[in-house]
């Protein structure tokens, strides 16, 4: 319906350059919003305001000049003109039942768009370290691009969804020497944990693990293990230093096929584990992208020699550097070290670049707030490597903060360390975990409220929009314990019946669907679509609470029951875009 309003605003703008009243150049942008009361009709534009100055007229006689050329639409009732210069839309009830006719028809392909130009696009969200367990900061990011990626499919665009495993470099060190000390207490040696070491009880784990399939072989004692390492952070000394150097001592005792042994089964554990917990909470990859095969298929030194060539790489003090502060970034970076050793910021460089081969029009990535630094960074390297950096989009998601009876919830009982993912899921389900991480926007701090988020009562906002749903499909059933029956043909007949205010009133709601996920998809929100169904949710409610759906007169039965229909429709895929399950009881 917007599309169709904006269009008739178009050929009257069209109608009022030719007649010389406004200049045929630049071309005007249409500008139509919904209107907060249907007292002031269903849409207006400020049109007439924006234009005046440039066809000397005042804002309320363009305003009339923009009616008087509009085509002639069997969609509206009439237009007026408000305040300044505002121009409103009244749809006629023809328009409005047509949303429910479009709706059942169409069933849960009502709000598939087709956009002008359809992107071809590769999200990657989540993409945590695989070093331990997910966390609640990580959920919110999962919850976020999983809700996105949705929408933007049912907006008309191509998703590809990716994960990015850090399976290389220092971290991954750190871990698997952790495990590797873990292995040795269990096989009885006295070694020092470094304090910078990976803590968790599921180190232990992993360590259970490898000792189970190998036994002791490759177990050393703690002399060998400790002689000659620098002091750690216990011992007053450097803890980085320390650690390197214990990295580097068990390359040197196991051998590559033992440190391999112990870096896989971290790695394979943790990893299989993130997956398990991610589709547990209905989050989905089409790619899991490895760095490691990354740097193996020299895609980081395609990346730097591009950089090269561009003449952005300088050597200063035995490392290699990107000249990225020549590009907007705050300074410049290193990409290979003195050791000879690319950086992080090199795979990252690399993995943009890779994105960008694959063919796809724009690489989106979710990053947690605290990576803040990284979009200057990543739209430096875009421009060194000679790319386009719009076509590259970061989107920071901001923390998530857990209260219980009003209080903020530090530690899990659990870990003892952070609270996981599963923990939070076990605790409020998963519906209202992925509903309350993004009922706000990702740019916005999260406050979650166990307590709300569990309750079953109206404040809850998932609970309020999944009984909505399930409401109507107790008035379904219900239909054939009263042995009446649901004529969809004769209640779309039916429709010119539909004149009580709540009826108007959810009617139009549910025609706000498709202008909702544009929005979504346009801005990155999708708190938009959560605001939405709430929405929906209250209507039909409120439309329930007044008035019986299961009436006597068969014409209005069945109009009624056409409508609620609908909702179901919207409600349901709204919710699954969200990935939120719309029950049929609760």
């Amino acid at each position: 319906m917007k599309e169709h309003i904006e269009e008739l605003l178009a050929q009257s703008l069209l109608h009022l350059q030719r007649e010389g009243v406004l200049p045929k150049e630049p071309e005007p942008a249409i500008q139509l919003e919904r209107t907060r009361s249907p007292e002031h009709g269903e849409f207006a534009s400020n049109l007439a305001m924006v234009l005046c100055k440039a066809a000397g007229m005042p804002p309320r006689e363009l305003a009339q000049a923009i009616i008087d050329r509009l085509p002639r639409s069997r969609q509206l009732d009439r237009t007026e003109i408000a305040g300044p210069g505002f121009i409103n839309f009244f749809l006629n009830r023809l328009a409005l039942s047509g949303v429910i006719k479009d709706v059942i028809r169409q069933g849960d392909r009502y709000g598939n768009l087709t956009p002008e130009k359809e992107e071809n696009l590769t999200l990657e969200y989540v993409s945590a370290n695989p070093t331990g367990p997910l966390h609640v900061g990580h959920g919110r990011g999962a919850a976020y691009g999983a809700s996105l990626g949705n929408i933007l499919e049912c907006a008309g665009h191509k998703v590809q969804r990716e994960y990015y495993v850090n399976d290389n470099g220092r971290q991954m060190d750190i871990l698997a020497v952790s495990v590797w000390l873990r292995y040795l207490e269990l096989c009885g040696e006295q070694v020092q944990f470094p304090g910078n070491g990976y803590q968790g009880d599921y180190i232990y784990d992993i360590a259970r693990t490898v000792r189970a399939d190998n036994g002791d072989k490759w177990r050393f004692t703690g002399q060998d293990v400790e002689d000659g390492l620098p002091p750690s952070l216990t011992q007053d000394g450097d803890g980085e230093i320390h650690i390197d150097a214990l990295i580097k001592r068990a390359r040197e005792l196991l051998g590559s096929k033992g440190y391999s042994v112990f870096f896989n089964a971290a790695l394979n554990s943790i990893l299989d584990d993130i997956k398990d917990d991610l589709s547990d909470f209905d989050v989905h990859f089409d790619l899991w992208f490895s760095e490691q095969q990354l740097e193996e298929s020299g895609a980081v030194e395609r990346a730097i020699e591009r950089l090269r060539e561009n003449g952005h790489l300088y050597v200063e003090g035995g490392a290699t550097w990107f000249r990225a502060s020549a590009l907007g970034d705050e300074k410049d970076r290193v990409v290979i070290r003195e050791n000879g050793r690319t950086t992080y910021f090199a795979s990252d460089i690399a993995y943009f670049l890779d994105k960008i081969e694959r063919g796809f029009d724009r690489a989106i990535y979710v990053l947690g707030a605290d990576h803040h630094g990284y979009v200057a960074r990543l739209r430096a390297a875009a421009k060194g490597l000679g790319e386009d950096p719009d076509r590259l989009e970061v989107l920071l998601v901001q923390f998530a903060v857990l209260f219980r009876h009003g209080k903020k919830v530090q530690m899990s009982t659990r870990s003892g360390q952070f609270i996981t993912l599963r923990e939070l899921r076990e605790e409020v389900g998963k519906d209202a975990t992925r509903f309350f991480y993004i009922m706000r926007s990702h740019e916005q701090h999260l406050d979650f409220d166990l307590d709300l988020a569990k309750s079953h009562s109206n404040e809850n906002p998932v609970y309020y929009i999944q009984y909505a749903h399930a409401r109507i499909c107790s008035v379904l059933r219900n239909l054939e314990q009263k042995d009446l029956y649901h004529n969809e043909a004769i209640g779309e007949a039916a429709l010119d019946l539909l004149t009580e205010d709540h009826e108007l009133a959810l009617t139009r709601t549910l025609s706000r669907f498709p202008e909702t996920i544009e929005s979504a998809a346009r801005s990155r929100t999708p708190h938009l679509l959560a605001h939405y169904l709430h929405s929906v949710a209250t209507d039909l409610h409120a439309y329930y609470n007044a008035h019986q759906f299961l009436v006597e007169e068969e014409n209005l039965r069945n109009a009624r029951l056409n409508l609620v229909l609908a909702t179901k429709i919207i409600l349901s895929k709204g919710l699954a875009l969200l990935g939120v399950v719309a029950p049929e009881e609760m």
